[in-house]
């Protein structure tokens, strides 16, 4: 399937489910690697990963094309178009779009970092482990008010 099948595929469903059309473009993005597709709010434009598309099938990428054309119509009608809305989540379920989309087979899971960094207090012994690397300068101890000492693991 190319870009012009793609957006004549999008300006049907739209037709169909939502019975407004869809004036903007529609394409393939390659580059997208967690997400099924984007809508974009200033240009109005959607894309879509043709990864889901090859993994999936077409029923799949149905529910994730819904998903951006509730975005982009309630957008243009002004309510609710983010993920919290409840104006967002009723016309997804009316339409029958995803929620979220399925993640790529081969793709491993994110993981969580182990913990990478002590802050150890000079006083108390204290210690904090933390992911992310800190200025030890910014802080003290929260037990004694202390010095801490940033040691990586």
């Amino acid at each position: 399937m190319n870009d012009k099948q793609l957006q004549q595929w999008v300006e049907e469903i739209s037709l169909r489910s939502f019975g407004v059309p869809f004036r903007h473009q529609a394409r393939f993005n390659g580059r997208l690697r967690t997400t099924g597709g984007r809508y974009f709010m200033k240009t109005h434009h959607i894309e879509i990963n043709p990864a889901q598309l090859e993994a999936y099938g077409t029923d799949e990428v149905e529910k994730i094309i819904k998903h951006e054309l509730c975005h982009y119509h309630l957008h243009l009608a002004g309510r609710g178009y983010q993920h919290r809305d409840p104006e967002f989540k009723a016309l997804l379920k009316k339409v029958d779009g995803s929620r979220f989309c399925q993640s790529l087979p081969g793709q491993a899971k994110r993981k969580s970092l182990p913990y990478r960094y002590r802050l150890a207090c000079s006083d108390c012994g204290m210690e904090y482990l933390r992911k992310r690397r800190v200025d030890p300068d910014r802080y003290r101890c929260g037990r004694c008010r202390g010095v801490l000492k940033l040691n990586m693991l």
